[in-house]
């Protein structure tokens, strides 16, 4: 099979595809031939070496991928076979075969396509930790939705209109016409240094019930600073860290620097809370990420779940789809495929 690897950290020269030995699936798991893959911001930060959680390279990312079922392992259900999944992967998604425990794989829904599907699991579930099981989101509550037209940022806007909420998204003002069409009530050019007075105005002074920020450092600071009292942030990345080269590293050290202490005799008086949220480090919650997807697919079937696809790149484009998302030039998901392909729905 074919894989794209990370050979060392580096810029986005440094991943290329190379022939390896398909994996054969294990007890409990499913061989999936993939169709499309994810790409995320963890991505990024694990081919410029600052992401912990990444294997050692060289290695083979990608957390969620979409294809066909070819094979199951000892004790996994025969009747996978043939079907079109959607799973959510630890690690290993950038390949054309993937096994993944059968507890995180999905049926595909007819109505997606391919590259839709593999647009959902990290996305939708990281939105629904951060937003409905993490953070408590009501009817007529506002939240605060940063990086709005990234990947999580739809998917948590999907989410926030079917809670019933207000929502503030923050994107460079070239997204905010997709995002009003795509139904967020108000939007903020975070460009400018004074996005946190727009967000106090449209509140009247009052702030957000829920902020989720996956930026870091100083604007976790200023997106608590937002916080209406009961208000909790939601922090689930570090993006502002994903910057090329060899300045990664010191960005991150800059980052962690201006990162906030939240002190409980600062928190307790403030009557706000803070969380954080990391898919990975919780793989093993597999009954969690069950419930949450049956919802979220149910979503699919109502139409509230609306998964968008910016741009499909084939394999050994893969340079060019993370150099994509480092410039934020897409609005929604970045996929990958094997083979240059027309989006299928079968």
């Amino acid at each position: 099979m074919r894989a794209i690897y990370i050979q060392r950290p580096g810029g986005c020269e440094v991943l290329k595809v190379r022939e390896a030995p398909a994996p054969a699936p294990k007890a409990g798991e499913v061989a999936i031939a993939v169709k499309a893959a994810g790409v995320n911001f963890a991505d990024i930060l694990a081919r410029q070496g600052i992401y912990p959680d990444a294997p050692p390279t060289p290695c083979v990312v990608g957390y969620e991928v979409a294809g066909t079922v070819t094979a199951v392992g000892p004790g996994a259900d025969r009747s996978w076979i043939g079907k079109d999944v959607l799973a959510l992967t630890d690690f290993g998604g950038y390949a054309e075969v993937a096994c993944v425990g059968a507890r995180y794989v999905w049926e595909k829904p007819a109505t997606l396509s391919l590259e839709q599907a593999a647009a959902i699991p990290l996305n939708y579930i990281t939105a629904w930790a951060l937003l409905v099981a993490m953070g408590g989101l009501a009817r007529g509550e506002t939240v605060l939705i940063h990086n709005a037209g990234g990947g999580v940022g739809l998917a948590a806007l999907d989410i926030a209109k079917w809670r019933g909420a207000v929502a503030i998204g923050t994107a460079s003002a070239r997204k905010h016409e997709f995002l009003r069409a795509r139904g967020c009530d108000h939007c903020v050019d975070y460009t400018t240094a004074d996005w946190p007075a727009q967000v106090l105005r449209i509140t009247h002074g009052r702030g957000v019930e829920l902020a989720i920020d996956p930026i870091g450092g100083a604007s976790w600071k200023q997106s608590y600073s937002v916080l209406r009292k009961t208000g909790r942030l939601g922090m689930f990345g570090i993006s502002a860290a994903a910057v090329g080269g060899l300045r990664a590293k010191l960005e991150l050290l800059k980052l962690v620097l201006r990162t906030p202490f939240f002190h409980p005799l600062k928190i307790i008086p403030g009557n706000r809370g803070v969380f954080g949220v990391n898919i990975h480090n919780m793989y093993e919650e597999a009954d969690k990420f069950g419930s949450w997807m049956a919802a979220i697919l149910q979503g699919v079937g109502e139409g509230w779940v609306r998964p968008h696809v910016d741009r499909v790149f084939h394999f050994d484009e893969a340079p060019a789809a993370h150099a994509h998302i480092e410039a934020r030039g897409n609005i929604g998901k970045v996929i990958l495929v094997p083979q240059a392909q027309e989006s299928s729905r079968a």
